[in-house]
């Protein structure tokens, strides 16, 4: 079995629709998909119905999360979150104060780039994101059509990286705090990326016992971000520690380099978060 439970539409910052991200994993003889955009299950429908015979979809999200270490460092991670139920009103409320920091990060990122004399404006920004959430990709397009950056790679690099002067950084949840609220909604949860170093600042493995401690699930040991050396280190720590181990590609269309299956999930380990999932199940056609 292909499996591949990490990757984005455009209802966050992907380059596929939800239908077209289907098809594309179809097309990648994927047997099982997750869809898991930013902080939102927009796309969760839409994929449903385009699901074609033989895929299996994972209803999905990635959370925006911040860790604060003893020294008082603010260290960005991601939480995917699985087959938990959309309606739980903690969880749903989290969502949406998520998707409304993300605008607000969004505009004042490019006025801080058009006081600098950046070429791009807001309003073609938000025409890239269409119904989606504004993410930074959207923004590295903008940056691209106007020949700032030959790529949306580049554009994260010189622009969009947390060591820009353009930065501005997201108000995101208490990572200890999603991982209860996920378990609460009956869904899994797997650390995203965990030591993706090159993104930044990464937390230590007594944080990530931590969050085993707390309910944490899994973490997602096989990812393109991460060194072989830190996978290996990885699928130790989480045999240590009885969390499940991942492997997706962190698809996301055109603007990122990887194709989809890039990395994936062994059948054992699938089995193993479906089985710890109370709220929802995946979804088969045929």
């Amino acid at each position: 079995m292909l499996i591949d439970l990490h990757t984005h539409s455009d209802a966050s910052d992907g380059t596929d629709t939800p239908e077209q991200l289907m098809a594309v994993a179809a097309a990648a003889k994927l047997d099982v998909v997750a869809i898991t955009d930013h902080d939102t299950t927009a796309g969760w429908d839409l994929a449903a119905e385009a699901l074609p015979a033989g895929l299996t979809l994972v209803r999905g999200a990635e959370f925006s999360c911040q860790h604060t270490a003893e020294n008082g460092r603010r260290i960005s991670l991601h939480l995917l979150g699985y087959l938990f139920d959309p309606d739980h009103a903690a969880l749903k409320a989290e969502r949406a104060r998520l998707q409304e920091n993300r605008l607000g990060r969004g505009r004042a990122i490019v006025d801080n780039m058009v006081a600098d004399g950046v070429p791009i404006t807001w309003e073609r920004v938000r025409q890239l994101a269409g119904d989606g959430a504004v993410g930074r990709p959207h923004i590295g397009r903008a940056l691209v059509e106007q020949g700032v950056v030959p790529d949306v790679t580049a554009a994260f690099s010189e622009h969009l990286s947390s060591r820009s002067k353009y930065y501005v950084p997201k108000a995101d949840s208490d990572v200890f705090d999603i991982v209860g609220m996920i378990h609460a909604a009956g869904g899994v949860s797997v650390f995203a990326h965990p030591l993706a170093r090159r993104r930044g600042s990464v937390v230590d493995d007594c944080v990530i016992t931590r969050l085993a401690q707390a309910g944490l699930a899994g973490v997602e040991v096989d990812h393109p971000d991460h060194a072989p050396a830190d996978r290996a280190h990885l699928r130790d720590l989480a045999a240590d520690l009885g969390l499940i181990g991942t492997g997706s590609s962190d698809y996301h269309g055109t603007n990122k380099r990887t194709a989809i299956a890039d990395c994936v999930t062994s059948p054992d380990a699938y089995e193993a978060m479906v089985d710890r999932a109370r709220a929802l199940t995946p979804i088969t056609r045929g």
